[in-house]
């Protein structure tokens, strides 16, 4: 097992935004967490990445426990966030960013042969544009740079808030892909995806989360399937 979370509670002040999750998430499988706004998904990334520390219970990788521990030290064990609302560095260029993402790392030949075989392969439009500024890019092409960014660290575990957010259908059903070909190449993931349909279609594994606690969990394949999951997110 790759990751194990349990049961945390997580408090803003004193208000709980998650309360008692557990989650499980194997090594090579996209686990996808779904649910409706303010539900606690994204606390539960942020619990894991260290941005947002438990108030109770535990949060273990590889069979250490991290949820003590600052993000800097959590992103050196292997763990990358690709934040909602993609978050680049507007001004500064596309392959300023992409290094941002490989600040903790002292392999340069690695971190070079990285930014040409696995981030400009994934995404060829920022090796078009390396050298224009982030903050000039379209949301799509922003989104791509985010998740370059986060690839840049060289994650064993790949944390996707909302990448289909704001875009468009057929930049959503790209950015799927990306999803999908990063997964078959080695990288888990955990994805928090408003698009129900799309994240139970890349993933293995699905929990929905409603006012803070896990409402079900299964296969995204039986999820896709179950009358009420249909009801509640998938449209009928």
């Amino acid at each position: 097992m790759l990751l194990e979370i349990k049961d945390i509670t997580v408090h803003y002040y004193k208000v709980p935004a998650v309360r008692n999750i557990s989650i499980t998430v194997e090594d090579g499988d996209i686990v996808t967490l779904i649910g409706s706004n303010g539900a606690g998904k994204t606390t539960t990334l942020r619990a894991i990445s260290g941005l947002k520390h438990p108030t109770t219970g535990e949060v273990h990788f590889k069979g250490q426990r991290i949820d003590k521990l600052s993000p800097h030290k959590i992103n050196a064990l292997g763990i990358a966030m690709v934040p909602e609302g993609r978050r680049v560095f507007p001004q500064m260029t596309v392959l300023e960013n992409l290094l941002l993402g490989a600040f903790l790392r002292n392999d340069k030949d690695e971190i070079q042969k990285d930014l040409e075989e696995v981030v400009f392969r994934h995404f060829p439009c920022l090796k078009e544009r390396k050298k224009q500024a982030a903050g000039t890019l379209s949301g799509g092409e922003q989104q791509m740079l985010a998740m370059g960014r986060a690839l840049m660290s060289a994650p064993k575990l790949l944390l996707m808030d909302e990448p289909s957010l704001g875009l468009s259908p057929i930049m959503c059903m790209e950015i799927g892909k990306i999803i999908s070909d990063i997964h078959t190449e080695g990288k888990t993931v955990i994805l928090v995806e408003q698009n129900a349909r799309l994240a139970l279609a890349l993933a293995q594994h699905a929990y929905v989360i409603e006012t803070g606690g896990i409402a079900l969990s299964g296969p995204a394949k039986e999820l896709r399937n179950n009358d009420n999951v249909k009801k509640a997110y998938l449209g009928g």
